[in-house]
């Protein structure tokens, strides 16, 4: 986390307009989300202040977390952790930390994320995911060692590995640059506490 209060604060759901309660309708199947019985995470109700924005965001995003997008859902949430920890985005590591798990990352390895590639316990295919995510978040290129060792990946898996960290790149942007606060009930990793 960069900041210890929103820039941007998020909705009053209660006070939305119609184009917003469209756009938020994505996340409740089209119900409307004043009427709807879970949450609204707070990236949600900050990006809805450009509900246009938002809808294209969903659908791009919706894509990086289907099943559509071919690196395992494990290999996706490996990358997307490195991601948001190499960006500092406290918001992004603690919603995707659960995400990680659910997906079958265990707790000693998304502590181990945050060490990076040179950590003993990864396996050679996961050190060389971190390393392109590494590269990618540090000079936005992958080298040509890290692009050999990404050798066990299918062309398309490569496209969507560079796809998944440029999408969590800019989300750690807006998260980070927004100010958005992390949801009720959610603790931040110290090592992401940069206020």
């Amino acid at each position: 986390m960069r900041l210890s209060a929103p820039r941007i604060a998020p909705v009053d759901l209660d006070a939305i307009d119609d184009e917003q309660r469209e756009a938020l309708a994505t996340l409740t199947g089209g119900r409307d989300v004043t009427r709807s019985s879970g949450a609204v995470l707070n990236i949600f109700r900050t990006l809805v202040h450009a509900p246009r924005a938002l809808t294209a965001f969903l659908a791009w995003g919706g894509y990086i977390l289907s099943r559509r997008n071919s690196l395992s859902e494990r290999d996706r949430e490996l990358v997307i952790l490195r991601t948001g920890y190499n960006c500092a985005s406290g918001y992004e590591f603690t919603q995707h930390t659960r995400i990680g798990l659910d997906a079958g990352l265990t707790e000693t390895e998304i502590e181990a994320i945050k060490a990076g590639p040179d950590d003993p316990s990864w396996s050679n295919e996961d050190r060389a995911l971190l390393r392109a995510a590494d590269d990618l978040t540090g000079d936005h290129h992958v080298s040509d060692d890290s692009w050999a060792a990404l050798g066990f990946l299918s062309d398309r898996q490569k496209m969507d590995l560079v796809m998944t960290v440029g999408q969590y790149t800019q989300v750690s942007m807006m998260l980070n640059s927004f100010g958005i606060q992390l949801d009720p009930g959610q603790e931040l990793d110290p090592a992401l506490d940069r206020r």
